[in-house]
């Protein structure tokens, strides 16, 4: 796949073939070449501290929703389907009465984490009105296949309790992997609008701490089972993917493995520079930018095609 030129370390480039709706924002200046040690060395420092954030909020992922946290509705998950639970709250029949056009948002997070790890994300999308739902999976989850069938059982239960008849995914890292598996292997691209990603190895990874000792994580590097099948034709899939990688995002290599390069895909890569994988989800630029890729109109809504730059500094 031939991606564009690089840009500023401080810049996030996209390339939206039907996001005609994207903020364009002022780049920030150009930085010389010799700075980008600089740039990865402060990358670096933010993903200790998003880190330690992490470490600080992740007891809170654990607990359920309080009633009216968000303006979304889920009930809890079957009792047959325990590496997956449900922790978004129910909302009124009123609510469910006035739905929005736009339907809900489901947050899938990463490898040995849970809905905490969304807590920026969830505000932007709150505020303008988006119905969400967090699906927290154990971390003893063994095989990507078998977390894509429970995520597809939940999104039909989101789907029959909101009258909705699809949804938006948004996933971070190994995330992204279980809600493309459900997409393009299962059949869910019948229930998905668009799927973005946050940092997913789409590709596969040459970096997956734990290999040796957990099953799934094996499966995120480059040539294991689950890689090879979804680089397998996928005619006629009606989900669009966008996919957020970042050029010092350590954990993907190569950087690009986080690009969707599929010739049966409709799929935009977005490029971001000067932060790192742990920041992805919870930097306010990147959630932004989420929030209007959700917002974009579908093919054929829009025959429109724009281009724009954005800051993620």
């Amino acid at each position: 796949m031939k991606l564009p030129p690089p840009l500023s370390p401080l810049t996030c480039l996209t390339h939206l073939t039907h996001l005609s709706h994207l903020t364009r924002l002022p780049a920030l200046p150009r930085l010389p070449g010799p700075r980008l040690s600089s740039a990865l060395l402060g990358a670096t420092a933010l993903e200790l501290f998003v880190l330690t954030g992490r470490l600080i909020v992740y007891p809170f992922g654990l607990a359920p929703e309080r009633d009216g946290a968000a303006p979304a509705e889920t009930g809890p998950p079957a009792a047959t389907d325990p590496p997956i639970r449900t922790t978004a709250t129910t909302a009124t029949t009123a609510l469910l009465a006035t739905a929005p056009a736009t339907p809900p948002v489901v947050l899938l997070h990463g490898f040995i984490d849970n809905r905490s790890a969304f807590v920026v994300l969830r505000r932007t999308l709150t505020r303008h009105g988006r119905r969400l739902a967090s699906l927290n999976y154990s971390p003893l989850t063994r095989d990507v296949r078998t977390a894509a069938e429970l995520l597809g059982r939940h999104v039909e239960e989101i789907c029959a309790r909101t009258g909705h008849d699809r949804v938006d995914i948004v996933g971070h890292s190994l995330g992204g992997l279980i809600a493309r598996y459900y997409v393009q292997r299962l059949g869910g691209d019948r229930r998905v609008r668009t799927l973005v990603t946050l940092g997913t190895p789409h590709g596969g990874t040459a970096v997956a701490p734990g290999a040796g000792v957990h099953p799934i994580v094996r499966q995120m590097r480059g040539g294991s089972s689950v890689i090879e099948e979804l680089r397998g034709p996928a005619p006629g899939c009606r989900t669009r993917f966008v996919s957020f990688w970042s050029e010092l995002d350590q954990v993907m290599v190569p950087v690009e493995t986080a690009c969707v390069d599929h010739p049966d895909l409709d799929a935009v890569n977005v490029r971001v520079t000067g932060i790192g994988h742990l920041a992805l989800p919870v930097h306010p630029t990147v959630a932004a930018a989420v929030r209007e890729a959700l917002e974009a109109p579908e093919a054929g809504e829009d025959d429109a095609t724009a281009a724009g730059t954005t800051s993620a500094a």
